[in-house]
């Protein structure tokens, strides 16, 4: 894998749309030559076209040929990226796929900032790559890849992506239910969640899938619901505003493993042994969880499998292959000491 200077690269169609006045969506319409557009509007678009260049961009890219590598474009900060097993290990399953195909994986990151999120794009857009990867897409969608001309599959379903996107996902709901389930069926009586993001898909999902199973058994108390960003200082931090919200809690479902792990430090802090007062379940299956105190119970994703998953159907798609290509891999709970 190598990492890239992002250089300020040509204009994207979300550019031309902006200097055109309107959305990508009819920059796009006019770029592919649908009728339903207004001779000025087209005629707009046309001229922004002209003024950035954009149109000689696409022909030097049609005459390019492939450039034998892939983006795996990760939209989180850093620190995260780093911090995180999770990405590494989608890398890994992408990385040996590609590997295997003759194509070398490139890395872009996308912080939150603004200012950040253009030269990414234009370096997608700029003939660089032959696809992209994503993972870590939050609702506020950043990045403009709709209108690519390279293929996109994310991994984890987008929120808002009306059938329209490729995208490899994991039954984050049934994981979440059969794991408040389980906390349920032990005699827990006071089951909490530390909720993930609800911008993204997994967050959405995970919530449901514990929400769901606490209305089943006849349960239901908002208050036992907290949310973290998936990272470990959130799920410390949510654990110590429930306790405080809480004290009886007895069942703690955290929406990821390092959401987990912190949870068991801040209850470890409050004097509440796991599991004999407080039982937990992350969500993962990181290696971190087999070297917790006790060993962590937890859903086990199978990440690896994700990342190669979203490469096969990349490949297929670099193949020839144009239909929306949508993948939902299975979940597994995994019985270990904390619950």
């Amino acid at each position: 894998m190598s990492s890239v200077e992002l250089p300020q690269l040509r204009p994207t169609l979300a550019d031309v749309a902006r200097a055109a006045g309107v959305s990508t969506a009819t920059a796009s319409r006019v770029l592919n030559g649908f009728p339903r557009v207004r001779p000025k509007t087209r005629k707009q678009v046309e001229s922004a076209m002209s003024a950035l260049g954009y149109a000689r961009q696409r022909a030097a890219r049609a005459t390019a040929g492939r450039t034998g590598s892939v983006a795996l474009v990760v939209c989180e900060e850093v620190l995260r990226l780093f911090a995180d097993p999770y990405f590494a290990r989608i890398s890994a399953g992408a990385g040996k796929e590609l590997t295997e195909a003759g194509l070398q994986l490139v890395l872009l990151t996308v912080p939150a900032t603004e200012n950040y999120q253009a030269p990414v794009v234009r370096y997608l857009d700029g003939g660089h790559v032959d696809g992209a990867l994503v993972v870590g897409m939050h609702g506020r969608r950043p990045l403009d890849l709709d209108w690519l001309g390279i293929p996109v599959v994310f991994g984890g379903r987008p929120v808002r992506e009306g059938g329209r996107s490729s995208y490899v996902d994991v039954d984050n709901r049934g994981g979440a239910q059969r794991a408040t389930q389980r906390l349920i069926d032990a005699g827990r009586r006071t089951v909490a969640t530390i909720a993930g993001p609800q911008d993204m898909t997994a967050g959405v999902d995970r919530l449901l899938g514990y929400r769901q199973a606490v209305a089943g058994a006849g349960r239901g108390d908002r208050g036992l619901v907290v949310f973290g960003d998936f990272g470990q200082a959130s799920g410390e931090h949510a654990t110590a505003r429930l306790l405080d919200r809480r004290p009886q809690v007895d069942a703690i479902f955290a929406a990821s493993d390092m959401m987990a792990v912190g949870a068991m430090r801040a209850l470890h802090r409050a004097g509440r042994r796991v599991p004999g007062d407080v039982a937990v379940i992350g969500f993962d299956d990181l290696p971190i969880g087999r070297r917790t105190d006790p060993p962590l119970t937890t859903v086990r994703q199978p990440i690896e499998e994700m990342g190669a998953r979203m490469t096969g159907e990349l490949l297929a798609m670099l193949g020839g292959s144009s239909a929306p290509r949508c993948a939902v891999l299975d979940t597994k709970l995994v019985l270990r000491a904390t619950a």
